[in-house]
């Protein structure tokens, strides 16, 4: 391994490096991919692949590729707008490389097609916040100052003292284990790849706090102000002191988890709630208590509107034959106490599409840290046991019926928690 000292990059340019002819290239820091981060972060990097971040763009995120293409049109294909003449405000967060250029052809360049990779977060500098003060939102990275040098958490890159003691250690180590860093200003070799310079500066106020989230998860509006996701107001509503980065991205063995899991994250949803069913025999009836409880500062379900929770409970014999229902279709349908979702209506209060909304529908998803009890009555007769179940849809159940070719795993409901009683 051997440092480059030739290939010095200066701070201000925040740039990596391009070889054409032998010669060096700036380029914006920007157009760092995360392959480039790979070289020494490799657990780092492997949990961000398999994140929603990763993959958030129209053309590895289904479900938001069948948005983007209904509203907006082709990601591979530069110069697109809406329909009022605008440049996408959805690339602002889920390409947000792509739209510091301007950009619509995702595929145009490696950085863009990443979605959210390292450098998206990690050149965050100041939180402006969303407010636009003209009664506007400035979305993504629109709500922010944008660094031209990787920002840091601090703790490990905090080495201003390093520098200073490391003497004539050309990596810059200040003794101890010698590796090449290309935060120290310089390019670096290492296993035979050249990592280009990444100038870092220590930013812990940003990069550690919510303000780093707030951006893209704070709301988002359609074109008629209708809140599309809201869970910024959510989490202000709960008082809460705890952070996102907390339950989303919680420190295991001294490294902040990247995979950052959300709605499409089976673990991360069976720690957000609470379950749990109590059942009395009275004559003839079964009095039953279905207990739901939110744990999280934001409402659950949140984010995108068509996120929703639904609880089936049944009554079984001895044999294990269902002999009661709460519901003979869909909660949605038949037991509406028993569906957690918020809609979006039209200018006659029937429900719609999110672009089309003109007003927020019925919500009945949990406040932040709510507990919420459904009591039911049923017959007696035969029940042995009783069991309930939360499932956790990414879809309405009529977007389930219409997107049929979306991916199983994305339509089909994923279980969340379940409770019985033995009676």
């Amino acid at each position: 391994m051997k440092v480059i000292t030739k290939l010095r990059l200066f701070a201000a340019l925040g740039g990596a490096l391009l070889f054409a002819g032998g010669a060096a290239i700036a380029q914006p820091l920007h157009h760092t991919t995360s392959d480039t981060c790979k070289q020494c972060h490799q657990e780092i990097y492997k949990q961000w692949q398999g994140s929603m971040h990763a993959n958030s763009t129209a053309f590895t995120d289904p479900i938001h590729a069948t948005f983007y293409k209904n509203v907006v049109g082709d990601p591979g294909q530069e110069g697109v707008t809406t329909k009022a003449g605008k440049y996408p405000v959805c690339l602002q967060c889920h390409a947000p490389n792509a739209a510091r250029d301007g950009k619509t052809k995702i595929d145009a360049n490696p950085a863009y097609n990443e979605g959210v990779n390292c450098v998206a977060c990690h050149s965050l500098k100041t939180f402006k916040g969303i407010e636009a003060g003209n009664g506007k939102l400035r979305l993504g990275i629109q709500a922010y100052e944008l660094a031209d040098a990787i920002q840091s958490p601090g703790r490990k890159s905090v080495n201003g003292l390093e520098k200073l003691t490391a003497s004539n250690d050309l990596f810059g180590s200040g003794g101890g284990e010698q590796k090449p860093n290309p935060h120290q200003g310089e390019a670096v070799e290492l296993d035979g790849k050249t990592i280009p310079s990444l100038p870092m500066e220590s930013n812990p106020l940003m990069v550690r706090t919510s303000k780093n989230c707030m951006g893209c998860h704070d709301k988002r509006n359609n074109s008629h102000g209708v809140p599309l996701c809201n869970t910024g107001d959510e989490y202000k509503m709960s008082s809460s002191s705890v952070d996102c980065l907390a339950c989303h991205m919680p420190i295991n063995d001294g490294v902040a988890d990247h995979s950052m899991g959300g709605g499409h994250d089976s673990a991360m949803l069976q720690r957000a709630v609470l379950f749990d069913l109590k059942g009395e025999r009275g004559g003839d009836n079964i009095q039953l208590i279905a207990t739901i409880k939110n744990l999280q500062p934001h409402s659950l379900p949140t984010g995108a509107p068509f996120r929703n929770i639904y609880m089936t409970v049944k009554a079984y014999d001895s044999e294990g034959s269902v002999i009661w229902s709460n519901t003979e279709s869909h909660p949605a349908q038949d037991d509406k106490q028993a569906y957690l979702a918020y809609g979006l209506v039209d200018d006659e209060g029937k429900p719609t599409s999110p672009p089309k909304a003109k007003a927020l529908g019925p919500d009945s998803r949990l406040k932040p840290f709510e507990e919420r009890s459904l009591n039911y009555t049923l017959p007696a007769k035969g029940v042995v046991l009783v069991r309930g179940e939360l499932h956790y849809n990414l879809l309405w159940p009529g977007l389930v019926k219409q997107f049929t070719h979306l991916p199983k795993d994305l339509t089909a409901p994923t279980l969340i928690a379940a409770s019985e009683v033995a009676l």
